[in-house]
Parts: structure tokens; C-alpha cells; sequence
């Protein structure tokens, strides 16, 4: 049986000691790269989250401008048929 001397078992040790050490750098870069993706994730959440409001206050105020002009139509609609039957035979009034 080979047994290994005091020398090859701490150059053996040293081997192992510089491999966990780039092992924590690689683990604390990634650390850094998913630190990095989250933030912006998080602000391009934020963003898409305040894009989201807006457009919804803005087709809150295009489907009540399209119900004033449905009014309006219906309304005009409305005295054109009074004035010509013809009018209210095609509109179906």
C-alpha cells in the first residue's frame, strides 16, 4: 500500500483549499449576476405595472367618448326620423 507523505497530503489539502476558493468567486459572481437581473427585473415590472394603469385610464376615457358619440348618432338619429320616414324605414325605427 501506498501511503502518501506529510508533503503530498498538504500539497493534496492546498489543491482542494484553491479549488474552493474559486468555487466561492464563482458562486458570489453568479450571486452578483442574479442580484443584477432581479433589479431589473423589478423595474422593468414596475414599469410594465405603470404602462398597465395608463392604458387602462385611457380606454376608460376612449369607451366613454365612444358611448357620448353613440348618444350623439342616436340622438341625431333620432330627428332625422322625425323629419323623413323614409330615414326611419332605413335606420329600422
Amino acid at each position: 500500500m501506498n501511503a502518501l507523505t506529510g508533503m503530498e497530503k498538504f500539497s493534496h489539502l492546498e489543491d482542494k483549499i484553491y479549488l474552493t476558493i474559486e468555487f466561492v468567486k464563482k458562486v458570489r459572481d453568479e450571486k452578483d449576476e442574479f442580484k443584477k437581473e432581479a433589479e431589473t427585473l423589478r423595474r422593468e415590472t414596475a414599469k410594465a405595472i405603470a404602462e398597465k394603469s395608463e392604458l387602462e385610464e385611457k380606454i376608460a376615457g376612449l369607451l366613454s367618448e365612444r358611448d357620448s358619440i353613440q348618444l350623439k348618432v342616436e340622438a341625431m338619429l333620432d330627428a332625422m326620423t322625425l323629419i323623413d320616414s323614409d330615414v326611419a324605414d332605413a335606420v329600422g325605427r
